[in-house]
């Protein structure tokens, strides 16, 4: 008998994940929140980020990365936390911050399937500008990337394209970096590349190489003499 449901595809045939994520996040995320969310900030509010380090803030696109591994001349902090949106990063980010050299913040895409009432793109730009203000606020002089959002599926290409134009003029506004991650992860269609992705979100080890690469330029200077 044939499935009802069928898995939603997009237009190459690939399984158009941001469909599911949309049906399945809002369900899941009172558990990832509540549990796995809540254990990370304990452990953050119990280790406060040292000083003088590069903080890598967002949600679990960062929390995955293994900065001391791909970035080993720099001396990094890693305050990713999965299932956040921006909403919830307003929350903890000033405790975050502690005379950093640098902040790369990544931060906006669990937004597009949060809560119906919190999705509009004007208002997930005005909750960024209000972090990167607090940022500003507690570390003025810090070097800080805004990185764009990076592609998804189809179902998401256009509100991303307006979310990240959003994120380039915040950028501009409070003397902050944008860092463009589309040239390198979206294919001609405007989609995430596969190889770089294994589910059309979250990253491949070729992902964070990738956004290694990206970063890499624009934190040369803060690079570390580690004693051998």
């Amino acid at each position: 008998m044939p499935d009802p449901t069928p898995t939603p595809v997009d237009h190459a045939g690939r399984v158009n994940s941001d469909k599911v994520y949309s049906t399945l996040i809002p369900m899941v995320r009172p558990l990832v929140k509540g549990r796995m969310g809540a254990a990370r900030r304990r452990h953050f509010q119990a280790v406060p980020v040292p000083p003088g380090r590069v903080l890598f803030i967002g949600d679990s696109i960062t929390e995955g990365g293994l900065w001391p591994d791909l970035l080993p001349d720099l001396l990094t902090s890693n305050r990713g936390i999965g299932g956040e949106a921006t909403y919830d990063l307003l929350e903890r980010v000033d405790s975050a911050i502690n005379d950093p050299v640098a902040v790369s913040l990544l931060i906006g895409t669990n937004d597009l399937h949060g809560p119906r009432e919190l999705r509009s793109v004007a208002q997930v730009a005005q909750r960024f500008e209000e972090i990167v203000r607090r940022i500003r606020d507690r570390a003025p002089s810090t070097h800080l990337l805004v990185n764009s959002v990076m592609p998804r599926t189809e179902l998401f290409r256009d509100r991303l394209r307006e979310i990240n134009e959003h994120y380039r003029e915040i950028a501009a506004r409070h003397d902050a970096t944008y860092v463009d991650l589309w040239p390198t992860f979206a294919d001609a269609d405007g989609v995430i590349r596969p190889e770089l992705t294994r589910d059309n979100l979250h990253l491949t080890p070729a992902g964070y190489l990738a956004w290694a690469e990206v970063l890499r330029p624009h934190l040369a200077r803060f690079a570390v003499t580690r004693p051998s």
